[in-house]
């Protein structure tokens, strides 16, 4: 049984920086893309970032590029998402997610791509 379960949520100061992590069991990830979707209360669950996990190849939401970075540990299983310079926007429900494919990371831009989700960790950023 796939589990992806995240952590590293929590209240940070506009312009702090955060790093969560997904850490994956049940499944090698091989060629497979990981994925952080995000989720503010009373709007829609969008795309933040992908990266295939046997590569650097990445990609990421015009909203965080240049303030977060998606990157995973093959040895741990894990996946990060570091994020800096954070805003009130950015508040919202953060998701891991992998899904099973070859394509590209820019091709994972939608929740329907994806076949396993980790439970959400919460990231607050106050003004």
């Amino acid at each position: 049984q796939v589990q992806l379960v995240e952590s590293g949520g929590g209240l940070v100061q506009a312009g702090g920086s955060l790093r969560l992590s997904c850490t994956a069991s049940g499944r090698t990830f091989s060629n497979d893309v990981m994925g952080w979707f995000r989720q503010a209360p009373g709007k829609d669950r969008d795309f933040v970032a992908a990266i295939r996990w046997s590569g650097a190849d990445s990609y990421y939401a015009d909203s965080v590029k240049g303030r977060f970075a998606i990157s995973r540990d093959n040895v741990k299983n894990t996946l990060y998402l570091q994020m800096n310079s954070l805003k009130p926007e950015d508040t919202a429900v953060y998701y891991c997610a992998a899904a099973l494919g070859y394509n590209s990371p820019s091709y994972y831009v939608t929740g329907d791509k994806y076949t396993y989700w980790g439970q959400g960790t919460q990231v607050t950023v106050s003004s």
